[in-house]
């Protein structure tokens, strides 16, 4: 291959490169670039490759460069508009939820008198643990009481001269039965609230049973 014939055959190959990165650029410009379309809020119908400002809360359609729509962006979601989309997302989730309950209800149970029996169970269990933390309680607080008797003879709470001072291990008693008490204080104040869940969860759904199978209430 002469000289001439190179020159021939690299002005070729160049203006084969340039034309498609020509076409390359073309092609992303033209993927890049989109036609929006939105009304604004007289009615009016716009069109642009950009949004103005004062429309950015506008839903506009994506059209091809044929004016075909060919996909949707939602606007700038305003803080009331944020307000009643997450009301709506909460009362669909509350109405699956209910929806799903009844299913439930319905077929677990063939009658009120299954419900009554299975809380009346439900509640007799909770209520023997009750009691058993309820005692458990009152030996913490005997136990507690027979503590102070006896450090009542030791200084500071004794002012008897020549008292003693507390010994160390009766003051980490008297710390270590408070801390037991009120521990103990808590978790009967949780079973008592999860009885009354128990007992008004039950309520309802009775509630809820009758009104599905048109049962009037007894």
């Amino acid at each position: 291959m002469n000289a001439w014939s190179l020159k021939v055959l690299l002005a070729v190959l160049m203006f084969a490169l340039l034309a498609d990165g020509a076409a390359l650029a073309q092609a992303t410009s033209d993927k890049q670039k989109k036609t929006y379309r939105w009304v604004d809020k007289n009615g009016q119908v716009h069109y642009g490759d950009s949004v103005p400002a004062e429309y950015a809360e506008q839903d506009r359609d994506v059209l091809n460069k044929q004016g075909v729509k060919v996909g949707r962006e939602e606007g700038t979601i305003t803080p009331e508009e944020a307000a009643v989309k997450a009301a709506e997302d909460k009362a669909a989730r509350d109405e699956q939820k209910r929806k799903l309950r009844d299913r439930v209800l319905l077929q677990t149970y063939q009658s009120v008198k299954e419900l009554e029996i299975l809380r009346d169970n439900r509640l007799e269990l909770v209520d023997a643990q009750l009691t058993i933390q309820e005692q458990s309680l009152s030996n913490l607080r005997a136990q507690r009481a027979k503590i102070e008797r006896i450090a009542a003879r030791y200084a500071p709470v004794s002012t008897e001269p020549g008292a003693q001072p507390l010994p160390d291990e009766m003051a980490a008693d008297l710390e270590r039965s408070a801390n037991d008490i009120t521990t103990q204080e808590s978790n009967l104040l949780r079973r008592r609230e999860e009885r009354e869940n128990i007992r008004l969860t039950f309520e309802a759904d009775i509630k809820r049973y009758q009104e599905l199978r048109a049962v009037k209430p007894r």
